[in-house]
Parts: structure tokens; C-alpha cells; sequence
């Protein structure tokens, strides 16, 4: 059976996290017969290791380390990625090596179970191990398994909200193609306290207008946040004036500051020839935003009567 070599892409971070992770992904869904925790649980975004180190040596024979010893640290200039399932199922560490190596290393619970402090026997390769088998995986530098047997052992791991890894102890084998020859290592990871997700807000102002003119509606309202984004406020205006319903959508985006509401306005344009009119409209406002830490789509609702006064302006 020939080995898998892994083709390094171009760029000067050839040992890209993010592109791996999306070859990972499209590798996972063309194998029909593979259960991971990677379909069900997306990764959050990758984030830069502050303080950690992965270091491995292998015997005689190991096709990945060659018998050599490998060691990495942000100490020493090596850069290191992290980022795990949002089900804290699976981490994976990136090496982009002072030097040019680039390594990744995967760890993965089985059944979709969060990683926790432990032994994990029986591994075989992630991403293409059972649901009853833990994950695992040691490549880089154009060097991978088309199959491996292995376990690992995790003495501490602290994730945050999303994904984050805080902290990450664990030692690990890995054993090619069902061979002795072993490849041993261990990885360290300490990151700063994960920072706060997202907190969106929006309100919809009890008051608005039905312009004479043109049949639209202008309404409005605030919305807040924790952390500097750019908000889209999308929604729908509902009214039924003798017997006839009236809708129309609207859509608008304010960039949001943390502290004070910022006001947002929109213009709802009628689907049919009947204006909007002067009295009760339903408005329901769904803002979305990107957490600016996690790369989650964030969102916030709220429905409310609103009052119509008339305009003579066109909206």
C-alpha cells in the first residue's frame, strides 16, 4: 500500500491551519464510510498559541519522524495555531517552524465526547476513525499515514466559549500501517483567558412612518453590543388595513460601538399596490453580526407593535 504524502501549498505558511482544516473537511465528506465528530461540530476559528511547545522523536523506521526528534516552541520563534470542535471534541495544533517545518497534530474524543483528562486507547487515524474509536494523528512536512494505530494521554485541557483552547497537556504514540516502530511526543499549550463572546442587542422603536407618497413605512430602533461590529438589522412589516394584508422587508447595517444603543432606520417597501397606512404594523428586527473572537454568526430578535403616523415625505 503506498503511503499518503501530504503536497505543502504555496505561500510562506504552507502549514496553513485554516487550509488544512478545510482539505480535512472535504476529505471527511467524500469518505462515505467515516464517522467524525468534524461533520456535526464545525471548528471555530484558528487562534495563535501565546505560550506552548510540541516536541516528538520516533524510532527506527518510523516513516513520519524518519528517527529523528523534533521540538518547537513559542520561546524559541516557532509559531503554533491551535483551534478546536465548538463541542470541545477535537483539537488540532499547527507548527509553522522557525525553520520551515510545518507539523499538525489532531486529538480527538470518540463518539463526539469532550476531550477531557484521561487515557485514550485503541486511536487510529483522525479524521476517518469510528464513532467508538478516539482520533489521532501526527503529519507534515509532506509526511502522513494512510492508516495508524496509537493513543494518547491528555493530563490537563481547558477550552473557553467556541472552540477556544486556554490550555492543553497531553502526550501521544502513533504507530504507522500497523507497524512497531513508534513515534512518541507530547504538546503544551497555555493561552491568556478566553475573551467574552458576543453580546448582541436590538430594539424596535415603538413609533413610525406611512408615507402618503410613496406607500413605504420607516421604522426604526437601537441596537447594542460588547465588542466594535458591524451589524445588519433585517425584518419584515406586517399590517392589515380593512381586510387586506400589507408586508414588505427591509434590511439596513450600523456600525455598533460598545456602551451607548446605536439607532438604526429602515424603509420597508409594500410586496402589493396597497400602501402602508396610517395605524398598527407587527415589525419583527433580526440583527446578525460576526463575533470578532470566535468567527460565530451572532443574532438577536425581537417583535413589536409599532404605530404608523402619516408622511408627506417620500421614505
Amino acid at each position: 500500500m503506498s503511503r499518503l504524502t501530504a503536497v505543502p501549498l504555496n505561500g510562506a505558511r504552507s502549514g496553513s491551519a485554516l487550509a488544512r482544516l478545510a482539505t480535512v473537511f472535504a476529505l471527511t465528506l467524500a469518505c462515505a464510510g467515516a464517522t467524525t465528530g468534524l461533520l456535526n461540530a464545525p471548528a471555530a476559528q484558528a487562534q495563535t498559541v501565546s505560550d506552548g511547545s510540541l516536541s516528538f522523536s520516533g524510532d527506527a523506521g518510523d516513516y513520519i519522524s524518519g528517527g529523528q526528534s523534533y521540538s518547537y516552541a513559542t520561546s524559541s520563534g516557532d509559531g503554533l495555531d491551535t483551534y478546536a470542535s465548538t463541542d470541545d471534541s477535537h483539537i488540532s495544533v499547527s507548527v509553522n517552524g522557525a525553520n520551515g517545518d510545518w507539523w499538525y497534530l489532531d486529538l480527538a474524543a470518540p463518539g463526539g465526547q469532550a476531550l477531557a483528562p484521561g487515557d485514550y486507547t485503541g486511536a487510529t487515524r483522525y479524521p476517518f476513525n469510528s464513532a467508538a474509536e478516539p482520533g489521532l494523528s501526527v503529519d507534515g512536512n509532506g509526511r502522513g499515514c494512510n492508516t495508524l494505530t496509537g493513543s494518547f494521554h491528555i493530563a490537563d485541557v481547558t477550552f473557553g466559549p467556541n472552540g477556544y483552547v486556554q490550555k492543553l497537556d497531553a502526550t501521544y504514540e502513533q504507530h504507522c500501517e500497523g507497524g512497531s516502530a513508534a513515534l512518541r511526543g507530547e504538546v503544551h499549550i497555555d493561552n491568556p483567558a478566553p475573551p467574552a463572546v458576543l453580546d448582541l442587542g436590538v430594539s424596535v422603536g415603538l413609533t413610525g412612518k406611512a408615507s402618503t407618497l410613496d406607500g413605504k413605512a420607516t421604522i426604526g430602533g437601537t441596537v447594542s453590543c460588547n465588542a466594535p461590529v458591524k451589524v445588519s438589522v433585517t425584518g419584515d412589516v406586517t399590517q392589515v388595513a380593512k381586510k387586506v394584508l400589507i408586508k414588505g422587508s427591509y434590511a439596513t447595517s450600523v456600525d455598533c460601538e460598545p456602551g451607548t444603543p446605536i439607532a438604526w432606520t429602515a424603509v420597508a417597501d409594500p410586496t402589493g399596490t396597497t400602501p402602508f397606512q396610517k395605524g398598527d404594523v407587527e415589525v419583527n428586527a433580526r440583527a446578525s453580526a460576526v463575533d470578532p473572537n470566535y468567527g460565530q454568526l451572532v443574532t438577536a430578535n425581537q417583535t413589536a407593535v409599532v404605530s404608523l403616523d402619516k408622511s408627506t415625505s417620500v421614505s
